[in-house]
């Protein structure tokens, strides 16, 4: 790996104890500093401002920002919508993005965001507050302008008027104020220190009355106020392109002047495509990673593409884990859960697979995070012995070895998923567990995930925002859209909200130690490892850069001239 763990938790720690001071201290203001816009600090006069840049993505499950709930569709959307601030992970800030200025109360239950003047959605209408109060009621509301419910309203749930809209008993979001068009209030029902970092979410981007009148058009064609604009509908299973929006107010207009986003259902059609030179950037099957590196060449941090060094492999705010349905027959067993964890060879599966680039897990929270702590879920890690010693509790071997054990594991076979979830397979089935495979679309998964029609299956989480709480909250917390285990802990869900609620900075993280470590001790999950880039990008690209939380600035990016 091109950036060492203990460097990039360094490097993001410092930022964010900073950023949330500032917050509450009222100085979340606009700098003129230009490193901290995200651009690439590599710009080169001989770019091309005229460039597509071709982009392989799978098919995203949305692109209307109320629902961005997986990384391809929210892949698009930081292109479409600026949402209030940003994390800009070269200067390891929170920066004003929407928002010029923001400042907290004492107590951090009130919030109040001063927009940038003269702002402008795509068909030309001004961006005012009650842009993003109506953005961010669509992001809560079952009815209100959605083509259907969406899945990330707990981004908002400590929002005053939150459960109303939420039961659609009202539209009118009462945490929400407009005094005047550019200033936005936010009020909680309790304290939240950390909640600048969940207004950069692109989901909580502001909406135009466009969204309201045309839910299905937006649905396909979403009009924002970022710095790329559509052309045209979603085309689905096939393309998305967007064109420069040359009326955007931000720090700096796009680079290129398009994206063509290309579908492929699988890593492998694409990298072809990207070998014949029809793609700029595209992910690199982990099978082909020695040989791409050996190829292209591999970047200096990890994170940026130049010509020569053009394979990105630095770490990411991003952990893969085996999913664990506890509400199964035979999954609510903890120890059962506990010994399929204690089964897994992560290390195996690291090397193997990814030439030992990317990291095995040995906690749900990635190491770049505050409040991370190695080895902090005491089944994540490779014992064979353990594991079989816990099923021998209730589920003893017999002569052939086999403990009656069934076991389904579901995933998307494209990706390299097939490869990882073979091996899982394999290592369950040397402990006496028969694990069969389900192999079927992602989108058709992912809706048996959420509706807890399955028994255990393959996901991965990449931060919304690169805090601690959007990993536990998100996925462990009552209630949660995103807690697709079904894991609910009266005492967890306690000590989740008494850590949201901690003002002081150092005292936050270790709450949020302390519940990671309980939530590790039930073992609703197995992580497996920590995501890396796989990705390349062309030497057609002067300068391209990816960040730790998956954010492809391609705004930034600058493409040769032909």
């Amino acid at each position: 790996m091109t950036q060492s763990s203990v460097t990039r938790r360094g490097f993001v720690k410092g930022g964010l104890a900073a950023s949330a001071l500032a917050a509450l201290a009222g100085c979340g203001k606009k700098s003129d500093d230009s490193s901290a816009s995200g651009t690439s600090g590599n710009s080169s006069a001989s770019y091309d401002e005229n460039a597509t840049i071709k982009y392989y993505i799978s098919n995203p499950d949305c692109i209307d920002h109320y629902n961005l709930n997986e990384d391809q569709g929210t892949q698009v959307g930081y292109m479409l919508f600026d949402s209030l601030t940003d994390y800009d992970f070269k200067t390891a800030r929170l920066v004003p993005n929407a928002a010029d200025s923001w400042e907290a109360n004492d107590d951090a239950t009130k919030f109040t965001f001063h927009l940038r003047e003269g702002a402008k959605f795509h068909n030309g209408d001004p961006v005012t507050s009650k842009d993003f109060k109506r953005g961010w009621t669509r992001v809560v509301s079952p009815t209100y302008g959605v083509k259907s419910a969406g899945v990330l309203d707990y981004h908002l749930g400590l929002v005053k008027g939150h459960d109303e809209v939420l039961a659609g008993t009202t539209d009118d979001f009462s945490g929400l104020e407009c005094p005047d068009d550019y200033t936005f209030v936010v009020n909680l029902t309790s304290s939240y220190a950390d909640f600048p970092y969940v207004a950069a979410h692109p989901a909580l981007a502001p909406a135009p009355q466009a969204a309201i009148d045309d839910p299905d058009s937006f649905y396909t064609a979403p009009i924002g106020n970022g710095p790329f604009q559509m052309d045209g509908s979603w085309a689905d299973g096939q393309y998305i392109n967007l064109k420069r929006f040359e009326d955007y107010n931000g720090d700096d207009k796009a680079k290129p002047a398009a994206i063509q986003y290309n579908i492929q259902k699988d890593v492998e059609t694409a990298y072809r495509e990207f070998q014949a030179g029809n793609y700029d950037i595209s992910v690199v099957p982990s099978a082909q990673i020695a040989d791409a590196i050996s190829q292209y060449g591999q970047s200096d941090d990890g994170y940026t593409a130049t010509p020569q060094k053009q394979v990105m492999t630095g770490a990411e705010l991003a952990t893969y884990y085996l999913l664990f349905n506890v509400n199964d027959p035979v999954l609510k067993d903890a120890d059962v859960r506990k010994a399929i964890s204690l089964a897994i060879n992560r290390q195996a599966i690291v090397d193997t697979l990814f030439n030992g680039i990317r990291q095995p897990a040995s906690d749900i929270l990635p190491p770049a995070l505050d409040g991370y702590v190695e080895n902090a879920w005491p089944y994540a890690h490779y014992d064979k012995d353990a594991a079989a010693q816990l099923l021998d509790k209730n589920y003893p071997a017999d002569a052939s070895g086999s403990r009656g054990i069934s076991l389904q594991l579901s995933y998307n076979p494209e990706g390299g998923h097939k490869q990882i979830m073979e091996m899982v397979q394999a290592d369950l089935q040397a402990v006496g567990i028969d694990a069969t495979s389900d192999t079927r679309e992602w989108s058709t998964i992912l809706q048996d995930y959420r509706s807890g029609n399955f028994q255990s299956g393959r996901l991965g989480w990449t931060a919304d925002y690169p805090i601690a709480d959007n990993f536990l909250y998100s996925l462990f917390r009552s209630g949660s859209g995103d807690n697709m285990s079904g894991f609910s802990d009266a005492d967890v869900d306690a000590k989740l909200d008494a850590a949201r609620s901690t003002v002081d900075d150092d005292k936050r993280i270790e709450a949020m130690k302390e519940v990671d470590a309980e939530i590790g001790e039930a073992c609703p999950c197995a992580p497996i490892m920590y995501y890396s880039h796989l990705t390349v990008a062309s030497d057609s690209m002067l300068s391209y850069y990816f960040d730790a939380g998956r954010r492809n600035h391609v705004e930034a990016a600058e493409k040769k001239k032909a």
